[in-house]
């Protein structure tokens, strides 16, 4: 699921208001684990363009 997931993000990052939305929904879908997973992948991947983002996504979710 976190390959599935990594998959969609990439695919909408062109998109802040996507990229929110599909990073909010495929963190609720992942185990502790997994979504700690994808944070850093995501700040390494798009950290240069959504790290508010990123972060705030995250903070909703704690």
């Amino acid at each position: 699921m976190l390959e599935y997931c990594k998959n969609i993000l990439l695919k909408v990052s062109f998109s802040p208001k996507l990229f929110r939305k599909e990073l909010h929904k495929s963190s609720s879908w992942l185990d502790k684990k997994e979504r700690l997973a994808l944070k850093a992948w995501c700040l390494a991947t798009f950290g240069h363009m959504y790290h508010d983002v990123i972060i705030e996504v995250y903070k909703q979710l704690s």
